[in-house]
């Protein structure tokens, strides 16, 4: 399959891949101790590795590794659903709150550096759920798959409506999967400086508010820039296009 570029949709640059390898240069040394720390956590409290490794699929359909500190149980992708619940029994003690912070993706900054993934954009997806996407859907594969991305931050806490694990995977399919692809095309009709900023606040602002035990699903997020909110919004910010 052949993914074409989608008219209208803002792709890679040579200055966006500048900024991430400056991003991943800067936090990776700076995070290097407590991400030793969340992986000795990791492997003193459930048998297992520390770093989960799973394929995903990236630009131009090609698959690659993306790394994740392990929350869930040895095998616990054999054994179950492509997506995991807020309840879902194989994740551990630790993990739950590492999925609920979302520092189990810190070493994707590992990926960032590779050229794997960009800071900001459209997250990667499991092979299994492609079959589902509409033809313009796909075209969301001719750019670098983000670690933050609108789409992401849609789902965020939406894990209570996958609890059943006989539907999760249907569930997913449709009351999450294409509003979060629609959220992630607007955000590359109109990609800018100033909303990647205004994107990973948020999600630093969403990592705060999943850790808290109230925590509740959030609506689709605004966004950025339009003062609107959904899939059928466009993200305008005022600064250049990068």
């Amino acid at each position: 399959m052949i993914v074409r570029h989608l008219p209208g949709l803002h792709a890679d640059t040579r200055l966006r891949r500048a900024v991430d390898i400056v991003v991943a240069l800067v936090l990776l040394p700076t995070l290097l101790v407590p991400m030793a720390m969340l992986a000795v956590l990791v492997r003193s409290t459930s048998r297992g590795p520390a770093v989960y490794r799973q394929w995903r699929v990236g630009r131009g359909l090609r698959p690659f590794t993306i790394l994740k500190f392990r929350s869930m149980v040895v095998g616990a992708d054999r054994a179950g659903p492509a997506v995991t619940a807020d309840a879902d029994p194989r994740t551990t003690s630790v993990g739950r709150w590492l999925r609920r912070s979302h520092l189990d993706e810190l070493p994707q900054l590992i990926n960032l550096l590779r050229g794997d993934m960009t800071l900001v954009g459209p997250r990667p997806e499991v092979e299994r759920f492609l079959p589902y996407y509409t033809s313009q859907e796909l075209r969301l594969l001719d750019v670098r798959p983000g670690i933050i991305g609108p789409g992401a931050l849609y789902v965020a806490g939406r894990g209570t409506e996958l609890d059943d694990a006989a539907r999760a995977e249907e569930r997913y399919v449709q009351s999450q999967l294409h509003t979060k692809l629609a959220l992630d095309i607007a955000y590359l009709r109109d990609r800018r400086f100033g909303t990647d900023v205004h994107l990973v606040a948020e999600a630093v602002l969403v990592s705060f508010r999943r850790s808290a035990p109230s925590a509740t699903a959030p609506a689709a997020p605004p966004c950025p820039g339009s003062g609107r909110t959904g899939p059928g919004s466009s993200p305008i910010g005022r600064s250049a296009r990068w």
